[in-house]
């Protein structure tokens, strides 16, 4: 099996590392499970923490000199300036997952290349080499293609608001403009950035500050930019360095659409 897993792809490692962690979720899910309090209204639970070294193993196990940001475990092994450095996040979603909600991702990202986004419940994984994207469903892989025609935008509601009050989702939610032209969906996890990619939305908007390194929302960017959405910041400019937020968008006219609104 290590040796196997020694000679997999960057883009296949992060498929079977991202499947790892899902297998995890998926069979926890609907248990009572411990939780551990991170503070502001966030926790974590038993599965997060499990997920995320079933998902170790198998980045040990393929490329044990890379280092590992898991959103539970933090930084493992070290990260030299060119050298390698996975992003995880074993079960975005988590509160979704605690009440019996099934809206949740598995989200593994190389920094800089192959990414993939699971969903624990479909079986679908979202992948990419860094060049391309596609979905695999059943062992069948197909080229992610984004669209607008469904008019579906999700936009993320949750805090914090480092935007505020140049720019609250909520306020764009409100406009007439947007009612008009899309039709919100709130779903508060990332596998939402990796619908945009694969044309389920027609767009994804959330605050917030850089995103780029982002152990949630790495994965999802690096998908719409492979699939060849627009991505950029609330601000316009790259979600990276000063950047601020994600605007991930199916096409060219979608994106000034709506940066236009934000702008307003």
């Amino acid at each position: 099996m290590i040796d196997s897993l020694a000679l997999l792809a960057d883009d296949e490692g992060a498929v079977a590392a991202a499947y790892a962690g899902a297998g995890v979720v998926r069979r926890r899910y609907g248990r009572r499970l411990p939780r551990t309090d991170k503070g502001d209204g966030d926790f974590t639970t038993a599965a997060d923490v499990e997920a995320e070294e079933a998902i170790l193993g198998v980045i040990r196990a393929a490329r044990p000199d890379d280092a590992v940001l898991g959103e539970e475990g933090g930084q493992r092994g070290t990260a030299a300036q060119g050298g390698r450095l996975w992003l995880v996040d074993p079960l975005c979603g988590t509160l979704n997952y605690a009440v019996g909600n099934m809206l949740v991702a598995v989200n593994m990202a190389l920094a800089g290349g192959a990414a993939a986004v699971a969903d624990p419940f479909s079986g679908e994984v979202f992948f990419t080499d860094g060049a391309a994207a596609w979905v695999r469903r059943d062992g069948v892989d197909t080229p992610l293609a984004p669209t607008s025609a469904t008019r579906l935008v999700d936009v993320n509601l949750g805090p914090p608001f480092p935007g505020a009050p140049g720019f609250r989702a909520v306020d764009l939610l409100a406009g007439r403009e947007f009612a008009e032209r899309f039709r919100p969906r709130v779903v508060s996890t990332t596998l939402a950035p990796a619908w945009v990619a694969a044309g389920q939305r027609a767009a994804y908007v959330t605050d917030g500050s850089d995103l780029s390194g982002s152990v949630h929302f790495a994965a999802g960017i690096a998908l719409c930019r492979a699939a060849g959405c627009v991505v950029t910041g609330v601000d316009g400019g790259p979600p990276d360095g000063a950047g601020q937020g994600l605007v991930a968008a199916a096409d060219a006219d979608t994106h000034r659409l709506l940066m236009s609104m934000i702008r307003d």
